[in-house]
């Protein structure tokens, strides 16, 4: 299994990103708070990964830091989570807020989160509880054609945020509201969708 990537940061998109190693372009998906930590295209990174095998694909899941690799590996052992659900999890909310809510029982904070419903709320508390302990001292890849990639990099901030919203599984009207409730001048689209995800949890 591959576990590590060290390499340049080829491009990124959230949740997507290629790291090119030693000429070998790795695709990979990643969650908003590891897209907070990249650095600018072209730079060199490493990341921490998470390997799924299914018959129809190999999908590569990248991490800042292993506090969040251990949540999703524990995440998608939780009966009806897969990885991208997983990777929503991780993106509306830090690691030791999520190991808040679990020890606090607080269902409603993460039925705020996308694809979490009451009973999936219920069902995380109940079986990630005993599984907190172990997260280090913390409580099907899409890829992008070239043009699609063009098209990307000529697109603001605000909509580059709205797209990566969708992506991530809310509806369009949904993640226009959400990014156009913000103060969004001056900021990249990574922290506009962070700040995004952060209102709507609290809301």
């Amino acid at each position: 299994m591959i576990g590590r990537l060290r390499g340049l940061l080829a491009w990124k998109q959230p949740p997507y990103l290629m790291i090119d190693a030693h000429g070998v372009g790795y695709e990979l998906e990643a969650s908003l708070t590891t897209f907070q930590t990249l650095p600018e295209v072209g730079a060199e990174v490493t990341l921490l990964t998470h390997l799924t095998v299914r018959e129809d694909a190999h999908t590569l899941y990248g991490f800042a830091n292993q506090a969040e690799r251990s949540l999703f590996r524990h995440l998608i052992r939780v009966t009806g989570i897969g990885p991208r659900l997983a990777l929503l999890i991780l993106s509306g909310m830090s690691v030791e807020l999520f190991g808040r809510c679990v020890r606090e029982g607080d269902a409603t904070s993460l039925t705020r989160l996308p694809g979490v419903g009451k009973k999936t709320a219920e069902r995380l508390i109940i079986e990630m509880r005993d599984r907190i302990g172990e997260l280090g001292g913390y409580p099907a890849a899409v890829i992008l054609s070239s043009d699609e990639r063009a098209a990307a990099l000529e697109a603001s901030p605000v909509d580059d945020a709205i797209s990566a919203l969708v992506a991530l599984g809310y509806k369009l009207p949904d993640a226009s509201r959400m990014v156009q409730s913000l103060e969004t001048g001056g900021l990249t689209s990574e922290v506009i969708i962070r700040q995004a995800l952060q209102a709507s949890v609290r809301r």
